[in-house]
């Protein structure tokens, strides 16, 4: 039961996640609006930038991390190969 409802707190889709970078950007501007009227001037202003620019790295974090985990579900989906195609493939990897 505790598994069921923890998979209700993971972002599976990218639409999830823009949701997701949606809510957390309209939190920062509300903060950064309260910041403004609270922190008359420069320091307000970069108060509002913080806050933003926190959305941004947290935003592109959750997609990275979507794409990793689709990386990594489709090389378990593929199986095992031979250790001499995964040594060729980390070379290229390396060298790009």
């Amino acid at each position: 039961m505790l598994r069921k409802l923890g998979r209700l707190f993971v972002i599976k889709t990218r639409f999830e996640a823009y949701l997701i970078i949606f809510a957390l950007a309209l939190g920062a501007t509300a903060r950064g609006s309260q910041y403004l009227v609270e922190y008359p001037g420069w320091g307000g202003k970069l108060l509002f930038l913080a806050t933003t620019g926190a959305v941004f790295l947290a935003g592109a974090k959750i997609l990275d991390c979507l794409k990793y985990e689709r990386a990594e579900r489709e090389r378990a989906e593929a199986g095992p190969t031979g250790s001499n195609s995964d040594d060729t493939t980390n070379r290229a990897q390396t060298e790009a």
